[in-house]
């Protein structure tokens, strides 16, 4: 984990979510579902996406530090640009090009940077969510002891998942990584039960 500070090059303070005031907790997974389109390619071009190397556990402390360093970082690097201006391609998963990208990129990006620095691959998936104006957005999401926590580009801040306010709809499978699961869950997620 030390290896992040060297490559932000600074320490940054920042306030951190404690197990003990804001313990979070697991967004709730429950059946199999397909992946959302152009996760699979992505899965193509970059292994790390669906194949992880394993993991183990992290204090909470150093990894909300680490989180939110990466997060505010990959924020002020890229540019935000939808798939069809830096791509020509309606969705197209995969890094941010020329450091410009829409969400999923942001959430790439993080994950890699979170891979490259040591953070176990267990502990992260992508996640879709409906955003505060109930549109698709992709975020990323850290598993720790206290909970799952979101890394989003339209956040300074790291923030416990049911504090976002957005209502979950799937997330990748932390621990079989091609794999995604119906995770409804948020304020909006009455609405797609059948009653």
């Amino acid at each position: 984990m030390r290896k992040i500070l060297a490559i932000l090059g600074v320490v940054v303070s920042v306030p951190l979510w404690t197990s003990q005031g804001f313990a979070g907790s697991e967004v709730p997974a429950s059946r199999s579902i397909a992946a959302p389109i152009g996760f699979s390619s992505a899965c193509a071009r970059y292994g790390w996406v669906c194949h992880g190397k394993g993991g183990g556990n992290i204090d909470d402390g150093q990894a909300l530090r680490v989180l939110q360093q990466v997060n505010r970082y990959v924020n002020a690097s890229v540019i935000p640009a939808e798939d069809r201006t830096t791509t020509g391609k309606s969705e197209y998963w995969s890094l941010p090009i020329n450091n410009r990208g829409d969400c999923e990129d942001y959430a790439l990006l993080k994950m890699k940077t979170l891979l490259n620095v040591g953070f176990p691959s267990n502990k992260l998936a992508l996640s879709v969510v409906l955003d505060h104006s109930g549109n698709n957005h992709i975020v990323l999401l850290a598993r720790l002891n206290s909970g799952d926590y979101v890394l989003d580009n339209l956040s300074g801040s790291v923030k416990p998942w049911h504090r976002t306010g957005y209502t979950f709809l799937a997330s990748q499978n932390f621990k079989r990584k091609g794999s995604w699961q119906v995770t409804l869950a948020g304020p909006r997620a009455g609405q797609f039960y059948k009653g």
